[in-house]
């Protein structure tokens, strides 16, 4: 009989990034016992080898990169014949895009900007616009200029009397830009057949689980790490874009995120946090399910500090440097730090180049403060254990997570940990392994790094404490155990191919 298989679709994760979903994934696949795994990886660019070393379990890994100068297809070969690809340009007449796939988009963006929102005609949407992308090709419709007449007179409806008058022709172009990016997936239709579509977020990866559901009847779960919709949110709030682009970018993000929820069997949260988001926008708490991260207490484990480090106050983070992570509040801990302790060491282990605008800023902080021989970027590192093991405690300043790994991971190994009051970290980090602070909150996170550093009997009390606590709620075999537990739940039954419908007409 051959082994249950899943499709676990991620976005700028596994298996060619690193980060806390990357470790997820990466011990799902490695430890899940009989499941056949296909990857489809969404990517911002094509990326040419993975960071990990691919378990057996792992039988196909699919690439789609989204923001590439040319087409997915232009870069990687998706099994559809030849034939047929060229025949699909053929087909992809003026008259098919105005009569076939006009009406699917325009019924699209109407619901996007209605206010009386039925999910499941954007269920029935999607499903036409997969149906249509079977038989004609993506890039010639979309670049049809009956689609940007239909964009244009469409938003004219929805935009006029907003607060938006002056969205310029830029704004409105760059507008389509995004749904041509986002869309994307649905020009890949050679979906493989698998029982489960495993997402990993509540977002547009969402489309290839939809392409197997309406294909195959294929059942879709979905595991929240961080909220989608709230780190959308606060990124969107901090940007520059002008009105118009920020709503449109909101309401078609929630528009999919009410999807993802309506379309998703079982909602596994790793944290009881992110249960309030996903009630906010629609989900059915039936569904939710909590399964913790899971780390092996064997490899992250208590042990000696390096010895070019004792005597030195040292503080640790495993954290790519990105807006998220908060860096500059953790640079303004560090001076707050220095005021009562002048050679405490602050070490930031993580990838330092994702974003090198912020970094920059980070580094420009360093110097107005005058912290060079405090604070510093160690770069990646490849056994985290060790890193930790640095530091006389570790700590986060994050402004958004889901799960910490790192919090788990430093507490397995004894060493507590201050971090921000976000996402889950309270359900793993109490008053007696550690210190939970408010975000961007220089000063008290400051201030509980400073009597950690000089408390050594509370550390150590502490220390003894997380690692206990890691023992009885958050080892990697538990994690397993509970998700091989879901796998087999979700395969017992199929539900039925979902049947076409009329869409309701929003104008």
């Amino acid at each position: 009989m051959p082994s249950p298989s899943v499709l676990l679709i991620l976005e700028g994760t596994y298996p060619f990034n690193g980060g806390g979903v990357s470790t997820w994934a990466h011990h799902l696949c490695n430890k899940v016992s009989n499941v056949d795994f296909k990857l489809y990886s969404i990517n911002a660019s094509f990326e040419k080898e993975s960071k990990y070393e691919l378990s057996d379990n792992i039988s196909e890994v699919i690439q789609v990169p989204l923001w590439t100068p040319d087409e997915p297809y232009d870069y990687i070969s998706y099994g559809e014949e030849y034939y047929k690809t060229v025949a699909k340009k053929e087909w992809t007449t003026d008259e098919v895009v105005e009569q076939k796939f006009i009406p699917l988009f325009k019924s699209l963006l109407e619901f996007i900007y209605s206010e009386d929102q039925n999910i499941e005609d954007l269920d029935i949407i999607f499903h036409q616009l997969w149906f249509y992308f079977e038989d004609y090709d993506y890039k010639e419709t979309i670049r049809n200029r009956h689609v940007w007449t239909a964009y244009r007179d469409t938003l004219a409806k929805f935009i006029i009397g907003e607060r938006n008058p002056d969205a310029s022709l830029i704004d409105i172009t760059i507008g389509l830009r995004w749904i041509y990016r986002f869309l994307i997936p649905l020009a890949i239709v050679n979906i493989p057949k698998v029982d489960v579509a495993h997402l990993t977020l509540s977002g547009f990866p969402l489309i290839p689980a939809l392409i197997a559901n309406y294909k195959y009847g294929t059942r879709i779960m979905l595991t929240e790490h961080g909220v989608f919709i709230r780190e959308r949110l606060l990124a969107i709030n901090k940007s520059e874009y002008p009105y118009f682009l920020k709503s449109l970018l909101i309401r078609f993000s929630e528009a999919i995120t009410r999807l993802a929820y309506y379309k998703s069997d079982v909602i596994i949260s790793v944290t009881t946090f992110n249960q309030k988001w996903e009630k906010w926008y629609g989900a059915d708490p039936k569904k939710f399910k909590i399964i913790y991260n899971g780390i092996d207490p064997e490899v992250f484990k208590p042990g000696s500090k390096p010895a070019h480090l004792k005597g030195i106050p040292t503080v640790v983070a495993l954290a790519r440097v990105f807006e998220l992570k908060d860096i500059l509040t953790m640079i303004r801990s560090c001076a707050v730090v220095k005021e009562t302790i002048p050679n405490v060491q602050y070490m930031v282990y993580g990838d330092d180049q994702a974003v090198p605008e912020y970094t920059r800023e980070c580094l420009d902080l360093i110097d107005e403060l005058s912290l060079q021989d405090n604070f510093k970027f160690m770069g990646p590192k490849s056994n985290p254990q060790e890193i930790f093991l640095e530091g006389d405690i570790s700590i986060l300043t994050s402004i958004s997570e889901g799960f910490p790994y790192t919090v788990i991971e430093s507490m397995s190994c004894g060493i507590p940990v201050v971090s921000t009051d976000v996402g889950g970290v309270k359900e793993a980090l109490d008053e007696s392994c550690g210190f939970t602070c408010k975000p961007k909150d220089a000063e008290e996170i400051g201030g509980h790094v400073t009597k950690l550093l000089l408390n050594e009997e509370l550390r150590k009390k502490m220390g003894k404490n997380a690692r206990e606590k890691v023992l009885n709620n958050f080892t990697l075999n538990k994690f397993i155990r509970e998700y091989e537990d879901v796998y087999s739940e979700i395969m017992k039954s199929k539900k039925p191919k979902p049947k076409l419908t009329k869409i309701k007409d929003f104008s």
